[in-house]
Parts: C-alpha cells; sequence; structure tokens
C-alpha cells in the first residue's frame, strides 16, 4: 500500500512527540513532506519522568497515562496534516512506536510495555493505526529492540562502504550495514545515550538537558569514576542485546557516585559524556567488518562536545544522517512510518540478526480508522 504515511515517536528522553509525514513508493524509496515536534506539557513530563521506567505504577496513573497520551498522539497526527493541507482520508496509516513505560526482555517472561492509546488515534483521527510493534517480536523469541535496524537497511545501505548507523536517544543504538549483502545487518543497544546525561544535569540545574554539551565542556573527565562505570557487565555482552533507562537509571548512577560523593557535579556531566562516546565507540571497535564511516541521528547529534567525543574516538568518517538525506531529529519516526507500512505490505519488519527472534515476524497491531 503505497501512498502517505505517519510516523508518530515519543523516546525515552521524555521531552514530546515527533510527527512525521511521508511519502512512500517502494521499501526504498520515500520522500519527507511535513515535521512536527509537540513538546509535551510540563505536568504531563513531570507524570513520565516520575512513572516510566520506575519499578512500580499505580493500574489508574498507568490506564490514564495511556489514555491521554494516545488523544495526544491524534492531536499530533492532525496537525501534521493541516500544515501539510492533507486530508485524514488520503493517509495509508500511521505508525504509532507509543511511549515505552518498562522494557524487560529478558527473564522467562519478557515483555516490552508501551502506552499511548492506538484506538484513541485511530478514533479521533479516523486513521488505521499501526502500533505495539515490540511485543510481537518479542513473542517470537526476540528482544523486541532495537527495531529500527531494518529501516537503517533500507535507507542507508550503500554497496560501496560498510557502515554503521548510530542514534543517540536516551539510550543509543548501533546498526552495522555491511557493504556486502551476503554479510548479515546487525545492531543492539550500546547503553546510555543523553538519559543520564539529561537526568544528571535537570537535577543540578533544573535544565532538561545540556545545550551543545556546553555545561559538560566546561568539566573534567574523572577517570576513575569512568573506569568505574565501564565496568558494567552490560558493556562487554554480545548481542543481540537491549536495555533502557529501567537499566540505566537513578539508582545505577547513584551506586557507581557513592564513592565520588565529593566531585564537582560539573566534573560528574563531563565524565557521562565520556561515557556515552566511549561506551559506543568501544563497541564500534568490535564490530565485524569495521564501518567506514558512521552515521548519526537523534538528539545526541546536537550535543557538539559528545559529537566530537565521538570522532575522537571511532575509527571512522562520522556523519550526520541528514547528509544522507534524512533530517537526524526525524529518523526514528521515520522509522516507525516505514514499518507501519511493511506492516499494510504484510511483510515482516524485524531483523531476527538484530533482535535473536526465531524468524522475521509482521510486526504491530492493526486499528482500522
Amino acid at each position: 500500500m503505497t501512498g502517505f504515511y505517519i510516523g508518530l515517536m515519543s523516546g525515552t528522553s521524555l521531552d514530546g512527540i515527533d510527527a512525521v509525514l511521508v511519502e512512500i513508493k517502494a521499501p526504498d524509496q520515500l520522500r519527507q513532506q511535513g515535521w512536527q515536534y509537540t513538546p509535551f506539557p510540563l505536568d504531563l513530563r513531570e507524570k513520565l519522568l516520575r512513572f516510566c521506567f520506575a519499578e512500580n505504577i499505580p493500574l489508574r496513573t498507568l490506564g490514564e497515562l495511556d489514555a491521554e497520551l494516545g488523544k495526544m498522539f491524534a492531536r499530533s497526527a492532525l496537525a501534521l496534516l493541516d500544515d501539510a493541507c492533507l486530508s485524514p482520508s488520503q493517509i495509508q496509516a500511521i505508525g504509532s512506536h507509543g511511549q515505552t513505560v518498562h522494557h524487560h526482555p529478558y527473564g522467562h517472561n519478557p515483555y516490552s510495555l508501551q502506552i499511548g492509546d492506538p484506538n484513541q488515534i485511530a478514533e479521533h483521527t479516523g486513521i488505521t493505526t499501526v502500533a505495539d510493534f515490540r511485543r510481537r517480536d518479542i513473542a517470537a523469541g526476540g528482544q523486541g529492540a532495537p527495531l529500527v535496524p531494518a529501516f537503517h537497511q533500507a535507507m542507508f545501505h550503500s554497496p560501496l562502504e560498510n557502515r554503521a548507523v548510530l542514534n543517540i536517544g536516551g539510550i543509543a543504538n548501533l546498526t552495522l550495514l555491511p557493504a556486502d549483502d551476503h554479510l548479515p545487518v546487525t545492531g543492539f543497544d550500546t547503553g546510555p545515550g543523553n538519559t543520564l546525561l539529561n537526568r544528571w544535569i535537570s537535577r543540578q540545574t533544573g535544565k532538561p538537558w545540556d545545550e551543545r554539551g556546553g555545561w559538560a565542556r566546561g568539566g573534567r573527565c574523572i577517570d576513575k569514576l569512568l573506569q568505574s562505570f565501564l565496568t558494567d557487565p552490560y558493556f562487554s555482552s554480545p548481542p543481540p542485546k537491549s536495555t533502557g533507562p529501567e537499566y540505566f537509571g537513578a539508582k545505577w548512577l547513584e551506586s557507581h557516585l557513592l564513592l565520588f560523593a565529593d566531585q564537582r557535579p560539573q566534573d560528574i556531566q563531563a565524565t557521562l559524556t565520556h561515557l556515552t562516546a566511549i561506551s559506543i565507540s568501544s563497541q564500534i571497535r568490535q564490530l565485524k567488518p569495521q564501518p567506514q564511516k558512521l552515521l548519526v541521528c537523534g538528539g545526541g547529534v546536537h550535543n557538539a562536545f559528545l559529537m566530537e567525543l565521538l570522532t575522537d574516538t571511532c575509527r571512522c568518517t562520522v556523519e550526520s544522517t541528514a547528509q544522507h538525506g534524512i533530517d537526524p531529529d526525524r529518523v526514528e519516526a521515520t522509522a516507525f512510518a516505514w514499518l507501519a507500512y511493511r506492516t499494510m505490505e504484510g511483510q515482516p519488519g524485524n531483523l531476527p540478526g538484530v533482535t535473536g527472534a526465531k524468524r522475521p515476524t509482521i510486526l504491530g497491531g492493526v486499528y482500522p480508522g
């Protein structure tokens, strides 16, 4: 079903909703037609910060947030259509990632839970909505994440060079795209992207993020603290692997800071920025074949200090995905528009070599408009 699709994405940074309008003509041919970012109202963001990734959330709170976010996703989609002068009847489907509240891909009963009720989206927009992408992959034995490598393969693969695509959201994920089509695409979550950076600066200064990494740049890296961070077994564990702020959250950070309570907060921010860069670059160096080029997207691409550290520590050319046709702020939302297209085409959206699923499978539930 070629045509217009909308992708809706709210990530682990818990800042707002990215809505992207794309025209898809073939699996590897799409054109962006519009984009809109809707920040969460302060009271909603405070609730999400309090309850997302927490061990406990009251059922009533979970249900109310699910409905509230569903309505907000719907409003974002409709506002995007207004800007593009299109009607809902011209849209084939919406692909909504939803807002992750807990991701636990390990143990006897793994799960990944997103809210943002797709019934609300379909009802208020009148557009068929595809959502709940991760749980089908988990049912097939995978981790439900990362799901974007199939999209990265369709959009960014080159037969001329080995590439890697790095998304730096709250959590960072990496996709290896070998030039040789006979070699498998691989991908995994590398660990914290912006989540610890945002959490620490918010606690210390009240700012939601470190603008261009300026605060961290003014600090110094605490080598012993950095080495303490890097001893976490997640960084050296082999893929398939995925994680979230449930793991790399406040408790994780505080456990490592116990012996460093006398350090300057700005120096801790600098050390956390080095952690993101070095945990990524060290795992890139383990990839086979080695990428010649690293394409970066997500909010972290705007952290100039972090990007400089990546450039210094990676053994490849570092570029924004903007240089390859897709704005770095729009890659994730575009990926879920593309995944909705795959579902509506009756085609699988996961890569078993990435998630660990037993087989390729069609992802998501379909909610008719």
